[in-house]
């Protein structure tokens, strides 16, 4: 069973590998980083030089929270130095003090004036909070990092669920799935096969040639020498928030494909969850169908 602990809209989910030690621990990493910036009163772009794994923390503490790209944006910073601090704890190597101090010092200046009204309520009072101000506020951005971390967790989890329920749909039918080095190529797969996670390879301008993902590739029973196996992308949304901010990968990978191989390739949805009209209406404009997981059995609509 999964278990749900929510605090104030955030949610931690400890089936999923976020335990209530992690969170204790990311409660530890947070008060810590309220004290470095004087429980975010002062944030001084020394404090950010010194400890710049401290920027994912503060990105939670803001109203709303503060995606990598918004705040970027927001600050006019460099995209390498917020990168080099989240993904590598360090600031760049090559980046010169003067232009360093600065970039920094516009991330403060935003993180302080979007620190959230309600987490950190003794910024309105213009003292540092008390001791039990501070530890409400340092659980409460805990619990959005966890969440944070644990939403990709479960959309893998999601996926592969409804991979498995492509893979019992097409066996219960006589499809079987493609031996690791069966084939090469995608368009080599045996007809009445189908394989998870393959690699198909597109042209992209200037004539590189690249390899992109797709969830499910399928041959067809009936499928002649020539013939494009179908392709489908698995997506799940627990809400509507982010799926139209997705809904551009699909179409830049119909795209990509139909100017490597043509209109005859197509390239489908396989969606469980929120997806509304605006997301759907998208994607069909861009030629791209859908079947619900919970009506799997309209894949026979696709031939198989």
């Amino acid at each position: 069973m999964i278990q749900l602990v929510s605090t104030r809209s955030t949610i931690v989910c400890s089936h999923w590998g976020i335990s209530q030690e992690t969170r204790i621990e990311t409660t530890k990493r947070v008060e810590r980083a309220l004290l470095l910036t004087e429980n975010l009163t002062n944030i001084r772009p020394e404090t950010l030089q010194a400890n710049p794994s401290v920027l994912p923390m503060l990105r939670m503490a803001t109203c709303p929270p503060i995606a990598r790209d918004r705040l970027i944006g927001l600050a006019g910073v460099s995209p390498n130095l917020v990168k080099s601090m989240e993904d590598n704890q360090r600031i760049p190597p090559t980046m010169k003090a003067a232009e360093l101090l600065e970039q920094l010092n516009r991330i403060g200046d935003i993180i302080e004036q979007m620190a959230d009204p309600d987490i950190f309520v003794w910024k309105q009072r213009g003292d540092n909070g008390t001791t039990e101000e501070v530890h409400r506020a340092s659980i409460i951005v805990a619990d959005r990092l966890c969440g944070a971390v644990a939403n990709p967790i479960i959309r893998n989890a999601q996926e592969k669920r409804q991979l498995a329920a492509i893979k019992s749909w097409l066996e219960a039918r006589g499809y079987r799935e493609l031996v690791l080095g069966e084939a090469r190529d995608f368009l080599m797969m045996p007809a009445g096969t189908f394989s998870f996670r393959f690699n198909v390879p597109i042209m992209m301008d200037g004539g590189k040639k690249v390899n992109i993902p797709v969830d499910a590739v399928i041959m067809r029973k009936n499928a002649q020498s020539g013939d494009f196996p179908a392709l489908f992308e698995a997506k799940s949304a627990g809400d509507f928030t982010n799926t139209n901010k997705r809904r551009k990968e699909e179409a830049v990978k119909i795209q990509q494909l139909r100017k490597t191989y043509g209109n005859k390739i197509a390239f489908d949805l396989f969606l469980c969850g929120y997806f509304d009209s605006g997301y759907l209406g998208y994607e069909a404009a861009e030629g791209i169908d859908w079947v619900w997981e919970h009506r799997i059995d309209d894949l026979a609509q696709f031939g198989f």
